[in-house]
């Protein structure tokens, strides 16, 4: 059914609550993990934990955003078939960091067509790591939303010296993906090397109409590790990747995201009795990103091609001391510096990119040190602290702009203090208040809202610019509940955050081009999410989880742009330990508070929204321990449908346009998976 409203959403999740505990209450089997994940639940106090290379429904996830999808709280703000940016709480961009193996990336596209997640390829990972909300310092400033991390784990050779995984997909729109890996060593050492491919054309929308959306990536990493003893590990590691993608919301697309990193980490543990750990890494990711309307599409009007690059250093060193028998204390500092450059061209003919000159436009340092202490209770109950400080330094490159030169240079204080306490010996609860500071990143001191068109229909840049807009200050109020036990895992929890200074994006009226404006503003968020995974008989396992968020702009008395709407999803799966089966009701209810015109950094609000569900099937086959079979149907009743934070569809030739991007219809899919050991 469409137009799904609030209290449709409501009743169903409260029913399958109501089913769920009264089968609890008969059966006495023990939890195991779906064999295709439909949403990671919270696995401890604001942490969700979840395994990237699991077949998962929707269609397994080919970047870092499509696989944030699947769990409660996030949404995706759609632009094609790939690159979408993940929306957490209702925060997008830089208030939530992405951390790869403990490194920042950072894109370089001043629309965000290459976010730090297009340059995620989540199978080549052990481990994503998601922490709610402003509490922890460890890993950097400004995390207001939360942090990611995509993390790869020590290679364990105590079973074999050589071990490995390989994985193939085949599904609509011709979608096809290869990773493989491979690792091999002894006590002494190790190498492992990893490669990824994704590949996929247009897909259609539940009407039947295509979107112009197809894409190409692909991946390599390789690592060289150097273990002298058990406590010992120093790693060289490089990775490469690039790709193209069609975008079915601008007039441009992507034809190169190449990235290319090096890093070189070290750990030593079991120091002395003080210090159990000391770790350290350096590192270089460097983004040279294409992007143009003639290699993808047919040309309309002019030539035009733009080509930004983003070079990011890093340093960081860290310690973990154990001060007393139940207390621990991380300390640590870390440097980061960044450097933009751009080059451009539009012309009647095909430009010649290489001949043209790059500029650069913006460069960008922090400084930062902190320590974050944890101390258990005998009782089972804990409590956490930390303090960050850091300073930030951003300097205006461009000329001919009213900040041209000008260095802002901001100290940003980040601090949290939480408590949990065990009830008992399956429910734990928690209140944590958290308070983060966040610097303007690049897309939002780059707003230019004075601008016109010249005669050759280009766009003239004025000289008016948003480079010295204040920081923004977030503090939230982290509440919560867990419960565990062998048959029922579930957690709810909730957040209030008073933002001040709050980087507001807007879109300004012009007869002549696209103009958009960053101001300060007061506002106000809150919301929940709740997840639970019921073993109610044997062999079958009933989730549900739920989403909300309310945001609202104090200092204009109106909504805060580009919340996602009340989101839950309904689940029922059967495994055997051979064969699996299983069915994913996904609902979403309709958006009414919205602000036209106004959001962040990756879109704006266009509308209100109606709400839409979506029913999805799979199942899987065990053929042997170690090979995995597994096929699933999303949108099993070929819904036509988008996201209400989707970015709005352009005007390209032999594309219906659409007011948003559309979602895919019915899609198939069909995954291996097999690993050697």
């Amino acid at each position: 059914m469409s137009g799904l409203t609030r209290h449709t959403l409501a009743t169903a999740i409260t029913v399958t609550s109501v089913l769920s505990a009264a089968a609890y209450a008969d059966t006495s089997a023990t939890a195991l993990e779906p064999v295709v994940v439909v949403a990671p639940a919270t696995s401890d106090v604001l942490t969700v934990s979840t395994d990237p290379r699991a077949p998962r429904q929707p269609i397994p996830a080919h970047d870092g955003a499509d696989l944030l999808k699947n769990i409660p709280g996030f949404s995706v703000i759609r632009k094609g078939g790939t690159d979408g940016d993940p929306v957490f709480r209702g925060m997008a961009a830089s208030r939530l960091n992405i951390l790869l193996d403990g490194e920042m990336i950072l894109g370089g596209c001043g629309m965000r067509m290459d976010p730090p997640t297009a340059y995620v390829f989540p199978e080549a990972y052990d481990e994503v790591v998601v922490l709610k909300g402003p509490q922890s310092v460890k890993y950097g400033a400004g995390s207001s939303a939360g942090v990611v991390l995509f993390e790869r784990d020590a290679p364990d050779f105590s079973a074999s010296a050589v071990h490995g995984d390989v994985s193939l997909l085949a599904g609509s729109a011709d979608r096809n993906d290869q990773v493989a890996q491979i690792e091999a060593g002894s006590e002494l050492g190790y190498v492992r090397l990893n490669g990824t491919r994704s590949d996929a054309n247009n897909y259609e929308d539940g009407d039947g109409n295509e979107v112009h959306s197809a894409y190409t990536r692909w991946s390599t990493n390789a690592a060289v590790g150097w273990t002298p003893s058990s406590d010992t590990r120093i790693e060289l590691s490089g990775a490469r990747s690039d790709g193209e993608a069609r975008y079915g919301d601008r007039t441009m697309d992507g034809v190169a995201f190449d990235r290319s990193n090096a890093g070189l980490s070290f750990e030593q543990t079991n120091i002395s009795p003080l210090v159990n750990k000391v770790e350290g890494r350096i590192y270089r990711n460097y983004v040279d990103h294409v992007m143009d309307n003639y290699s993808l599409r047919d040309v309309s009007g002019m030539y035009m091609v733009s080509n930004p690059d983003r070079e990011t250093k890093g340093a960081a060193l860290a310690a973990t001391l154990d001060i007393a028998e139940r207390t621990q204390l991380d300390i640590g500092i870390d440097a980061q510096r960044n450097d933009h450059s751009l080059r451009k061209a539009g012309d009647k003919m095909e430009p010649n990119i290489d001949s043209l000159t790059r500029v650069d436009d913006m460069r960008f340092e922090s400084n930062g040190v902190y320590a974050e202490l944890d101390h258990q209770y005998t009782a089972g109950s804990s409590v956490h602290m930390g303090l960050r400080v850091n300073k930030d330094e951003a300097e205006d490159l461009r000329s001919g702009k009213d900040t041209s030169g000008m260095t802002d240079r901001n100290t940003l204080t980040s601090a949290f203090l939480r408590y949990e306490h065990q009830l008992d010996s399956v429910h734990r609860l928690y209140a944590g208040l958290g308070h983060a500071e966040r610097a303007a990143d690049y897309w939002e001191r780059s707003k230019l809202p004075a601008a016109s068109v010249n005669m050759m229909g280009m766009r003239v840049e004025g000289t008016a610019s948003t480079f010295d807009i204040n920081p923004e200050k977030t503090t939230q109020l982290d509440i919560g509940l867990i419960h565990r036990d062998d048959k029922l895992q579930a957690s709810v929890s909730a957040f209030y955050a008073k933002h001040n200074d709050y980087i507001l994006i807007e879109t300004l009226p012009d007869v002549s081009v696209y103009a958009s404006n960053a101001r300060n503003i007061d506002a106000t968020t809150y919301g929940l999410e709740a997840d639970s995974s019921l073993r109610f008989a044997s062999n079958w396992t009933s989730n549900a989880t739920l989403a909300w968020v309310h945001g609202s702009n104090d200092s204009d008395s109106e909504a805060l742009g580009q919340m996602p709407p009340l989101e839950g999803r309904l689940g029922i799966n059967y495994d055997s330990g051979r064969w699996s089966s299983g069915a994913l009701w996904r609902l979403v209810s309709d958006q009414n508070r919205v602000a036209e015109g106004t959001g962040n950094i990756v879109g704006q609000d266009i509308g209100k929204t109606g709400g839409f569900n979506v029913f999805s099937v799979n199942a899987g086959y065990r053929a042997m321990d170690d090979l995995l079979l597994t096929a699933g149907i999303d949108n099993l009743f070929d819904v036509t449908y988008a996201e209400h934070i989707s970015r709005s569809g352009a005007n390209i030739s032999g594309y219906e346009q659409t007011t948003r991007i559309n979602e895919p219809g019915r899609t198939l899919w069909l995954k291996m998976q097999w690993s050697f050991r």
